[in-house]
C-alpha cells in the first residue's frame, strides 16, 4: 500500500501545483484579454489536468479511508474547492468586466493557497494550524 500511496500523493501534489500555475496564467490572460486564452490547448488542458487531479484525490481518499464527514480538514478542502471553481469560472469566462475577473482571480488564488495549506497541515485552519 505504501508505494501506491506515495505515488498517488506525489501525482496529486504535482497535478495541483501545475493546475494552480496554469489557472494563474489563464487568469492573467483573461484580465489582460489576451488572445492566448482562445487557443485550443488552453481550453482543453485544464480539464484534463483537473480530471486527473480529482481522480488522484479520490483515490487517495479511498486508499486511506479518509471521508469528508469524518475528516474536518478534508471537508474544508472540498468545500473550498467548490468556491475555487466558482470564482475561477468567473475569473476566466463568466465575469463581464476586467475588474470583476481580476477580483475573482485573486479570490480563487487565495482559496487555492488555503486548500494547499489545509492539505499540507491537515488542518481546517490551513497554514495557521
Amino acid at each position: 500500500m505504501l508505494p501506491l500511496y506515495l505515488t498517488l500523493k506525489s501525482l496529486h501534489v504535482s497535478l495541483a501545483l501545475v493546475s494552480g500555475a496554469l489557472f494563474a496564467l489563464r487568469a492573467l490572460w483573461s484580465v489582460t484579454e489576451s488572445p492566448w486564452l482562445e487557443r485550443s490547448w488552453v481550453r482543453v488542458l485544464p480539464h484534463l489536468l483537473d480530471t486527473l487531479l480529482l481522480a488522484a484525490g479520490l483515490s487517495l481518499m479511498v486508499l486511506t479511508a479518509q471521508w469528508p464527514h469524518q475528516t474536518p480538514w478534508l471537508a474544508a478542502k472540498l468545500t473550498a474547492l467548490l468556491a475555487y471553481i466558482g470564482f475561477g469560472t468567473l475569473a476566466i469566462r463568466r465575469a463581464a468586466s476586467v475588474r470583476t475577473r481580476a477580483l475573482s482571480a485573486c479570490l480563487a488564488l487565495l482559496i487555492f493557497v488555503y486548500m494547499l495549506g489545509a492539505a499540507h497541515r491537515h488542518s481546517v485552519l490551513s497554514w495557521l494550524g
